[in-house]
């Protein structure tokens, strides 16, 4: 009879693991393990599935292996528009695999894949088979070739088309854009087919640009019936049974002006030590229960996407803007963090418990900031009876701030887009994204909260999902090194400090957010993992994400895990180890989401700028350069937070080389330079709304 640790495969990749030297046969596991013939097919059934998880490989001889022990590296592939890509490890700690365009095998961005490292100095690798496929729809134009039809992606990701016969492109004309369903995907001798779903109305708007966008990403817009069923089930009676009351104490949100999902709230006292900080957090885990409907959707989402004139939820909105948002002067179910801290800012005391609140008011960061920092009467007076906790807010956030940096965290300040939509939709404008004092405030209170938990739950042995950051390679930062001396900075450090020196000189020079831009381009990814290494760009020990659970799937999984071990829930040692591999899945599919997420809303940035700059072909206006490369010139103008990318070929007062050492083009014969920070005179030569790329000309 098979071994009751075989039941989940655990016991034969051990023994794949450990026990061999070589690739063996079925009958040889078989012997080795003591497993008799009755048994055989329950034996091939669990070698398929660690097959099908990538943790063992079968040859082409019929062999097993360990994929550690073939130096093989299981993760997901992340493409690029030049042919080319990357392996991300599922394994913590182990570096991105490089993929030639030759040695892709196929394989199309998101793919889970298995890959096979062939030079481990350079990190190069071949895949070797896909495991699960992400991209099941494409969008794209309908194209006409040597007669036959096929579709042009849109996302430039993707360096093939697909070919459609005739008889499957469902009424589509030549030039339609379409969404396409892969009906075979491809390999190296073959293109990929498929049929058309449905044809997409010629892009007039800028709404149906982001509709195409979701469409690209494949961003679920509409939530399955069952999951709505599940929402219309829930038991929607708030109580205070088994929570501390909170809500005899002051307390607020603070959050955009478009906000409607509000996760967190918070209330402060000042003592006579320090300070005494709560902060609410929306029980999200009283209403979605592990393995729901509503669970298993939130977990396949992973996070909620936000564009300018819509979002789409990780959660039904009768949850996420109604039940779980802690909307003002409403009882409603929280998780709080109660932290005590010193008056310089340093945690003295945390606590836990599930809780209820009545929020006072609901606030936005302007309104806090005309409070704090503007000093404005009228809205001084309209919160008068909120001025001395907002008072006590900015006293300790400063406190928090100074003890972050103190510690070695990264302070950046990077601006963001913001888009301004007419009453039709249409983009009226592209601002740099507000960010003050009352930002800041919110952020510290919630990364200490983030860290409190974090900590909290690392003393004990219960498996739990961290947000980690890990630190940068320094030969990237080396590379780097060219750029910031060109810019004028004196570096006398190095390793990781830095950083902290390069932030330092940069603090108010012109091209301070440029260079913030470059140093976050050095470092690497925050992500998910069980495996806690901290958090580099915070200087933390231990940090999660815990503040989020409405619109971050991670924070709603540390909630049930933070409720377990304040309840004194003990797990078995098979519950252990299930409950490890989950959260490592979750953990991984949770960054992938965000990635996913994250690129998408940027597109739909780089289209909304488009289509606000296509009347303005032919204007003239100042910019200043933001990169170079040896194509050409990326170009943000200061009149609106919008980028687009001078060409070589259109800069045709002289011959332009790139200067690789110092980081610039140079006229061959004017000697004329141009340099990143630099000013520059352009005009809009062409809007591809296409492509969403803003085409740019040099103005003599």
């Amino acid at each position: 009879m098979i071994p009751k640790d075989t039941k989940d495969g655990e016991y034969i990749l051990t023994f794949l693991k450990t026990k061999t030297t070589r690739p063996v046969s079925f009958r040889e596991i078989a012997a080795a393990l003591g497993i008799p013939k009755r048994e055989s097919r329950t034996l091939k059934r669990l070698l398929k599935s660690l097959i099908k998880s990538g943790h063992i490989f079968k040859t082409r001889a019929g062999l097993y292996g360990s994929s550690e022990k073939m130096n093989l590296v299981t993760g997901f592939f992340e493409a690029h528009r030049d042919g080319y890509g990357f392996v991300l490890p599922e394994n913590r700690g182990e570096k991105d695999l490089f993929i030639p365009p030759r040695k892709t095998s196929g394989a199309m961005s998101g793919d889970r894949v298995v890959a096979r490292v062939e030079d481990t100095k350079k990190r190069e690798a071949r895949i070797i088979k896909i495991l699960k496929r992400a991209q099941k729809k494409i969008v794209g134009r309908l194209r006409y070739g040597k007669n036959f039809y096929y579709v042009e992606p849109k996302n430039k990701k993707i360096p093939f088309d697909i070919y459609v016969s005739s008889m499957e492109k469902a009424g589509a004309r030549r030039d339609d854009i379409v969404v396409v369903e892969l009906t075979s995907y491809p390999t190296v001798s073959r293109p990929p087919e498929g049929r058309v779903l449905k044809i997409i109305p010629e892009i007039k708007e800028p709404k149906l640009e982001i509709d195409m966008i979701m469409e690209e990403y494949s961003l679920p817009a509409r939530f399955p019936s069952h999951v709505n069923a599940e929402v219309r089930h829930l038991h929607k009676k708030v109580t205070s049974r088994g929570r501390v009351d909170f809500r005899h104490l002051l307390t607020v949100t603070i959050d955009g002006e478009q906000a409607k999902d509000f996760d967190d709230a918070v209330s402060i006292h000042k003592t006579a030590t320090g300070f005494d900080l709560w902060v609410h957090i929306a029980d999200v885990s009283h209403y979605v229960p592990w393995d729901s409907a509503l669970d298993l959707e939130a977990r396949h989402r992973g996070t909620s996407f936000y564009s300018p004139d819509r979002v789409i939820p990780m959660l039904p909105k009768e949850l996420s803007n109604n039940l779980c948002s802690l909307i003002p002067k409403t009882d409603r179910l929280t998780f709080t963090v109660e932290m005590q801290f010193d008056k310089k800012g340093i945690l003295v005391k945390e606590d836990f418990y599930p809780s209820i609140i009545n929020s006072n008011e609901r606030m936005t960061y302007t309104s806090v900031r005309k409070i704090l920092v503007d000093n404005n009467r009228e809205e001084r007076q309209k919160y008068d009876y909120l001025i001395e906790s907002f008072d006590i807010m900015a006293e300790l956030c400063e406190a928090l701030r100074q003890q972050r940096l103190k510690r070695g965290g990264l302070d950046f300040d990077l601006p963001e887009p913001e888009v301004l939509l007419d009453i039709q939709g249409k983009p009226e404008a592209i601002i740099k994204a507000e960010r003050s004092f009352s930002h800041t405030i919110i952020e510290e209170f919630m990364i200490a909260a983030n860290e409190a938990v974090a900590s909290y739950l690392e003393k004990f042995t219960t498996p739990t999902i961290y947000r980690i950051h890990e630190k940068p390679d320094i030969e990237k930062l080396e590379g780097l090194k060219k750029i910031f001396t060109a810019l004028g900075l004196k570096l006398k450090k190095t390793g990781t400090k830095a950083f902290h020196e390069i932030l330092k000189q940069a603090k108010g020079k012109t091209a301070e957010s440029l260079l913030n831009t470059l140093l976050l381009r050095s470092l690497k990814q925050a992500q998910y993992s069980t495996d806690n290494i901290g958090h580099f760009g915070l200087a933390s020990k231990a940090y999660t994400h815990f503040t989020s659970p409405i619109r971050r799937y991670p924070d709603l999984v540390v909630h049930r895990i933070l409720k377990n071990v304040i309840g004194r829930k003990k797990l078995s040692e098979e519950q252990r180890k299930y409950s490890e591999k989950l959260l490592h899945e979750i953990a991984f599919n949770s960054s992938r989401t965000e990635r996913v997420a994250d690129e998408a809303e940027r597109e739909v940035i780089r289209a909304m700028r488009a289509w606000f700059m296509k009347d303005k072909v032919g204007e003239e206006y100042e910019g200043f350069i933001t990169d170079i490369t040896p194509y050409g010139l990326k170009i943000q103008l200061k009149d609106f937070f919008v980028e687009g990318f001078l060409h070589v070929s259109a800069m045709t007062d002289d011959f332009y080389k790139f200067d690789q050492d110092r980081y610039r083009l140079i006229g061959r014969h004017s000697k004329k330079t141009f340099a990143i920070g630099g000013t520059i005179h352009i005009r809009i030569e062409l809007v591809d709304l296409e492509k969403r790329e803003i085409v740019l000309a040099l103005v003599s």
